[in-house]
This record gives C-alpha cells, sequence and structure tokens, in this order.
C-alpha cells in the first residue's frame, strides 16, 4: 500500500499541479465555421485587435479580432472604457512594413499570404508522398557551384580567426628568435640533468621527475614556436593566395544554389527523391524577382528521360493549383479583391488546362515573328530568353501554360544532357502567365566522358565534382530532375508583384535583419 500511496503521489506531481493550468483556446476559424451551432456557448479565444470602433456615445466598442487562423476576423462587444482605441488610422506600404517587423506579419495580406504558403508547402509534401518519393534533407553548406556562375555566398571563419589572432597578439605579442632560443638552451639543460642521472644510476623517481621537467621544457619551445609563426591578417600561401587549408573545412565552402547535386545521390540509389529547402544567391541584383536567400523544391528521379521530368513538372504545378483553390478559397478571394482579379481565374486554367511543349528553337521563331510588341531584348537562336519572351509565349500566343525544351547547352549547366546535335541539351522550363519561368528541369548526363568536358568547358576545376563523377563511374543510369522556386510559386498564385513580399523574412542586397 505504502509503494501504492507513493505512485500515485508521484502520478499526481507529474500532471504539473504547481504550474498555471493548460490553455483552452477556441481558433476563430472554428468559431466561425460552426456558425450558429454554437451560439450561447461560452468559448475562450486569442488574438489581436484589427480595427475597432465607438458606439453608444462611447460607451461600448465593436472590436474586430484575428488570431491568424484565418482571413476573417471575430466581432466582439467590449466595454469602450476598458479598450480605449487610437484616433486615426495609418495605412503603411508593403515595402514600409518589411521594416515594421512586429506589424508585418499582422496585416491582412502577410498573413493570407503565410496561410497560402503553408497550403503549398503541405500539398508539395502530399504530392511527392502520395508519388512514391522520399523526402532528402541536402547540405546548406557545400564546396561545389551547382550553377557554375559562381554568384555564391562564402563560408569561412578565417576573419573571425584572423581578428582573434590579432587581439591575442597585441595582448601577448608573438615571441622573438631570441626567446625560443633561450628556451631550447633550457631544455639542453634538463636533458643534460636527465642524462647525469641515468649515468648516476640513481632513483627510478629522481629520474621521472627530471623527465618531466624536460617535457615542459621542451613543450614550452614548441608553443613559442607554433606561436611564432602568428601573423596579422588573413592566412596566405607561397604565390599570395588565402591559405583556406587553414579554414574551418580545410577548404572552400560555400551556401547552397541547390541541392539538386547531393540529392541526385540519393536518386540513385532510392529512384525517386526530392528536397525542399533553402538555397542562395549572391546576385547583386535589386530587381522584385531576386532574393538572395530563396526556396526551392528540387526532385530527382532515376531512370527517368526528359519526357517524363515534363510530366512530373506539370502534375505537380496543376496539383499545386487544384490544391490552392480547394484548401484557400478564402485568402485566394482576399488576393482576387486587392490584388489581381485574376488569380483565381489562372490558378483554375493551369490546373486543368494540358501544357503545351514547344522545342526552343520554334519558341524563337514565333516570337522572332511576332508583330504587334517591341521586345526590349533582341530575339535571336541562342539567346537566353528573357521575362517579357517567356511572359508573351504564355500569356499572348499560347494564353496557357507552357514547356519549352531543348535549349542551347551554352546557356545551361554543365549537367544538362548534351543531345546528340551537339548544339542543345535536353532542358526544360515551365513558363506560366504573370512571372514566366516557374520551373527549370533537365535530363542529366549520365556519361562520364560527357559530363567531364562539360564541367571543364565551363571553366570549373574537376576536384570538387568527383564525388559526383563518381555516380557516373559505378553504376550510372539515366535520371532527371527540376527545381521549383517557391516564392514564385506564390507569386504565380497570389498575383503580389515583389517576391520580398511573399517571403516571411527576405534577404536582399543590404538587407539582412533579424
Amino acid at each position: 500500500m505504502a509503494a501504492d500511496a507513493v505512485a500515485a503521489a508521484m502520478a499526481a506531481s507529474s500532471l504539473g499541479s504547481d504550474l498555471e493550468p493548460a490553455t483552452v483556446r477556441t481558433a476563430i476559424r472554428d468559431v466561425l465555421a460552426a456558425g450558429t451551432a454554437r451560439a450561447g456557448e461560452r468559448v475562450v479565444v486569442g488574438g489581436w485587435v484589427r480595427t475597432g470602433r465607438e458606439q453608444g456615445k462611447g460607451t461600448f466598442a465593436f472590436l474586430e479580432l484575428s488570431d491568424g487562423s484565418c482571413a476573417s476576423t471575430l466581432q466582439v462587444i467590449v466595454d469602450a472604457a476598458a479598450y480605449p482605441l487610437p484616433k486615426g488610422k495609418v495605412k503603411l506600404t508593403l515595402e514600409k512594413l518589411r521594416d515594421v517587423v512586429h506589424l508585418r506579419s499582422r496585416t491582412n495580406t502577410i498573413g493570407a499570404v503565410a496561410r497560402i504558403r503553408h497550403q503549398l508547402a503541405f500539398a508539395t509534401h502530399r504530392f511527392f508522398h502520395e508519388n512514391a518519393f522520399l523526402y532528402v534533407h541536402t547540405p546548406i553548406i557545400t564546396t561545389s557551384d551547382c550553377e557554375g556562375a559562381g554568384e555564391m555566398f562564402q563560408v569561412t571563419t578565417l576573419f573571425s580567426q584572423a581578428e582573434k589572432t590579432e587581439k591575442e597578439l597585441k595582448e601577448n605579442p608573438a615571441p622573438s628568435e631570441s626567446e625560443i632560443e633561450a628556451a631550447k638552451v633550457i631544455v639542453k639543460e634538463k636533458g643534460d640533468a636527465v642524462a647525469q642521472l641515468k649515468a648516476a644510476k640513481a632513483s627510478k623517481q629522481d629520474i621521472s621527475a627530471a623527465v618531466d621537467v624536460l617535457n615542459r621544457a621542451k613543450e614550452h619551445v614548441s608553443k613559442l614556436e607554433e606561436r611564432s609563426k602568428l601573423k596579422p591578417g588573413i592566412p596566405r600561401g607561397d604565390d599570395g593566395s588565402i591559405a583556406f587549408e587553414n579554414d574551418f573545412f580545410k577548404r572552400q565552402a560555400f551556401l547552397t544554389v541547390s541541392g539538386q547535386l547531393q540529392v541526385e545521390t540519393y536518386a540513385c540509389a532510392l529512384s525517386s527523391v526530392y528536397t525542399f529547402g533553402p538555397t542562395f544567391r549572391a546576385e547583386n541584383s535589386h530587381t522584385s524577382r531576386h532574393l538572395a536567400e530563396f526556396w526551392m523544391v528540387e526532385p530527382e528521379i532515376a531512370f527517368a528521360n526528359l519526357q517524363d521530368d515534363m510530366n512530373c513538372a506539370e502534375k505537380y504545378i496543376q496539383y499545386l493549383c487544384k490544391w490552392l483553390l480547394d484548401h484557400c478559397r478564402e485568402d485566394m478571394e482576399f488576393m482576387v479583391k486587392n490584388y489581381d482579379k485574376s488569380a483565381i481565374e489562372r490558378l483554375e486554367l493551369v490546373s486543368s488546362t494540358p501544357f503545351v511543349r514547344i522545342s526552343y528553337t520554334k519558341a524563337v521563331e514565333l516570337l522572332k515573328n511576332v508583330t504587334d510588341k517591341k521586345f526590349d531584348n533582341k530575339v535571336e537562336w541562342g539567346i537566353d530568353l528573357a521575362s517579357e519572351h517567356e511572359r508573351y509565349l504564355t500569356e499572348d500566343i499560347f494564353k496557357k501554360p507552357v514547356i519549352v525544351y531543348n535549349y542551347p547547352k551554352g546557356i545551361k549547366a554543365f549537367y544538362m544532357r548534351l543531345n546528340d546535335d551537339d548544339k542543345t541539351v535536353a532542358a526544360m522550363d515551365v513558363l506560366v502567365p504573370k512571372v514566366g519561368e516557374l520551373v527549370g528541369g533537365s535530363q542529366r548526363e549520365e556519361r562520364l566522358d560527357v559530363l567531364k568536358q562539360r564541367i571543364l568547358d565551363a571553366g570549373l576545376p574537376l576536384e570538387p565534382y568527383e564525388w559526383y563523377l563518381d555516380l557516373r563511374r559505378f553504376g550510372s543510369v539515366k535520371h532527371s530532375g527540376f527545381g521549383l522556386g517557391f516564392e514564385r510559386m506564390i507569386l504565380f498564385a497570389t498575383g503580389m508583384e515583389n517576391i520580398r513580399d511573399v517571403i516571411p523574412f527576405p534577404r536582399y542586397p543590404g538587407r539582412a535583419d533579424l
């Protein structure tokens, strides 16, 4: 009985009886969804007052309460004296809100974008799960440049090491040669003392004590010699280049621009995989379409050719559009009302319409024959199609999504499979209204000799890609994949104009707050 009593006491204490009771709160979304079914019930809600107005000559007030669970607010009646309302309203632009972090996420627009973003992320994982893909976490720190453009953020501790060394040298200057020589003289003296004790057949205890003194003297010399090598500034090699072998990773390292190369290693073992995470580009661009940090969805499929790749991309995009129509209608209606009247129509079009598929050569031919519009960028075979070209194809010529394939090899990455014409690669871009390119993908180059030459032609060293080449040396198979810019998908869905307004904490040149 005593043991039972102790167990009961322990169980009671584990319930946290000395803590504040757990919160019982009902989401505003659930209150509104219940309609009149819960009339007369007492419910506890939590939220922030969006707006309010006094009535009854200031005796009571109507408050619009939001907890972010949905676009709608819950109207509550309160004592005006207990909840004094500020006079007047201040309207902040989306650009200004980027500087007011505590208010930004509480606005109707950013709240709607956050819910849409969540649903798109959830639908992404669901789509790939339903199609037997495995989710692989690829590294953010990498030693290889996937795109070969060189616009990468470097990861290094050399600067902090240099600052630490300079501070240390000021407080404790490096030893001089005379100090080191003096310490070596002491080592010799201690060594001679040990030799004399051994020759005199001294006790083991005396010899051991002398050896300990000698070892400490040697250790002191070693430390002095090591400190003498300390130099202020970034460490450099004999040729003047930065000595990255002294860096944290013992070599150059960067923030990833894509998880594609790494996820290919799993595709070549597990068949169908995808990665979904942040990527980084040190591109000094201030346009409304560029971020320094953004998210990419990158599936990779073994035993798949370019046709399979296009089929997967089309199916995935249509799934996302249909998901928003079915699960985010209220927020999409808000976008239609406030930002883009055609947002829902665009989702309906893309979700239900087969995508047009044309070659790059055919696309250039169509654009060169355009007479009703003058492009800012000249159209000719070999150019990387600009956004104005992409949007004209999808918005004006075909009025539906378009997949352009077989691009010139000179404008695409080294890992894309070289076609038999030796001029084009098996690449594809999915173009959609509003944003132009939404997806970029390709069949990967599985031939070892061709891939090595493509890396060299791109002006890249082979050594950082040896692990990637090993995929071709050992069990190479045909495989394909693509990348979808997640923020671009949100731009396409919502009709928002600036990509900085569809990511929670935008990073761009001159801005990396929090």
